[in-house]
């Protein structure tokens, strides 16, 4: 499969490499998202030495430093007499380095854990050697909060030291149809609801065979390599996952409140809102407040709903931890077939998340689709799928999203204005706007009600002429 998209990580690469100075660009996200590919690709016909941090000696790991050094500037000098420490590693470096150079240290985090004097001895090379030459040096790594920690935290040695820090993300929804060519709408969604849009696992998934034999084959049968991954993953970053599988495990459940959460973990509010926020650090739970709240409420935890971001994660502790026995027994089939049951609920709150993506590709408002906020809105108990806000032209957009086998009536379209009128937001000079999107259409009586009263009808049709 070719390379998709990042094109703004490689213009950002791209602008660094070609100033007149030294770089320290910190490149970091999570394992599969694609850091290494977008490295491979970026240093396509430039200069460039890449070095893999491995869990290994720290004889092997200088033996083979030394072996890239010497291969890159045909020095068979370092075969008789290698260099010893990193110290001289790096001067050697900066002596050969004339011109531009790319040198990437991946799975950095890795190096550190065997040589912890590696981030003093960098810093000293940074200040007093590196900064004076044409070097781009890309430090990357995917724990993301050893990268964190190592690069980013005040106090750590290389604090300051960066000119660059890139966050390697999922890619946009639209480009899952260049993954996924003959899948239809309902068939992308299903995939971006199951995997979202990871690239190494969208690489497991096979175009050519249908979206829940790939779920069956791939996610609930054991032994692949998407079974345990979430595991994986979590002991990866975390000493003990146990606390956090129970808070993620209560989320993908419904349980989205603080008190919510507290009462089913047990776990003591202190601790849960501490494990919280290293979730949201970590880019697995997001905190939602009302999209209509100022910021300073966005502080505090009353009132906010905690959400799991990453759709992988979602699926799975909703649907393969709960199922865990079973699944290990290999009864992946009847799994999913109970999956496949539950899974159109779980599909219409992942829906509601493409249309939110969607918004910026619309040209059907004042603002060519430029909103300055764009999430939900809940008061008691009423909720407004979402509501996207315009501070520049006081535009405000309703939106409720129909994922149902069923037509929408007038009486969805006249439910949203009436919950409309609570939400407390330039009420006097606001513009409002009102937007459906059914999965299945809506009644005549519903499209003349539209045209009556202001409202944009939308199917999956519509939107899929934005994938497309």
């Amino acid at each position: 499969m070719n390379f998709i998209n990042r094109t703004q990580e490689l213009s950002f690469l791209q602008r660094k490499y070609e100033s007149d100075k030294a770089e320290f660009i910190i490149l970091y996200g999570r394992r599969r998202i694609g850091k290494t590919e977008l490295i491979n690709k970026f240093s396509l016909r430039r200069p460039t030495l890449y070095f893999l941090g491995r869990a290994e000696s720290k004889t092997d790991t200088l033996r083979r430093f030394n072996l890239m050094l010497m291969e890159h500037f045909e020095d068979i000098s370092l075969a008789r007499s290698p260099l010893s420490s990193w110290d001289d590693c790096f001067e050697y470096l900066a002596e050969k380095a004339s011109d531009r150079l790319v040198l990437v240290i991946d799975e950095f985090p890795l190096i550190v854990v065997k040589f912890p004097e590696m981030l003093s001895i960098l810093q000293d090379k940074w200040d007093n050697l590196f900064n004076d030459t044409k070097i781009m040096l890309i430090v990357c790594g995917s724990s993301v909060s050893m990268m964190e920690k190592y690069t980013l935290d005040y106090d750590s040695p290389l604090y300051g030291r960066r000119t660059g820090q890139w966050m390697v993300d999922r890619l946009g929804i639209v480009h899952l149809k260049e993954f996924f060519p003959s899948y239809s709408f309902e068939d992308i969604l299903t995939v971006y609801s199951v995997i979202d849009t990871i690239p190494g696992y969208l690489m497991q998934f096979d175009s050519d065979v249908a979206v829940w034999e790939n779920i069956e084959g791939k996610i609930l049968s054991k032994g692949e390599f998407l079974y345990e991954e979430v595991e994986i993953l979590l002991r990866e970053e975390l000493r003990d996952p146990s606390n956090y599988m129970s808070i993620l495990s209560s989320i993908a459940g419904g349980l989205t409140a603080f008190n919510e959460i507290s009462s089913k973990t047990q776990l003591d509010k202190s601790l849960l809102s501490k494990y919280l926020y290293i979730l949201q650090r970590l880019g697995v739970v997001e905190k939602n407040l009302p999209v209509t709240d100022g910021f300073k409420r966005k502080l505090k935890a009353y009132g906010a709903k905690y959400y799991i971001k990453d759709n992988f994660f979602d699926f799975w502790f909703r649907f393969v931890y709960t199922n865990l026995s079973e699944l290990e027994r290999g009864n992946s089939t009847a799994v999913s077939g109970r999956i496949r049951k539950e899974f159109p609920l779980y599909l219409g709150k992942k829906f509601e998340r493409i249309v939110i993506d969607i918004f910026p590709h619309l040209d059907i408002f004042s603002g060519g689709g430029s909103f300055t906020s764009i999430g939900r809105w809940w008061h008691k108990d009423m909720e407004i799928d979402i509501v996207a806000l315009n501070e520049n032209t006081d535009e405000i957009v309703f939106c409720e999203c129909k994922w149902q086998n069923r037509e929408a009536g007038v009486g969805v379209l006249e439910d949203l204005q009436d919950k409309s009128k609570y939400v407390r937001w330039n009420n006097s000079t606001r513009v409002e706007r009102f937007m459906i999107v059914s999965k299945s259409g809506f009644t005549r009586k519903a499209v003349d009600y539209a045209r009556a009263h202001n409202f944009i009808l939308l199917t999956p049709e519509d939107i899929w002429k934005i994938f497309a």
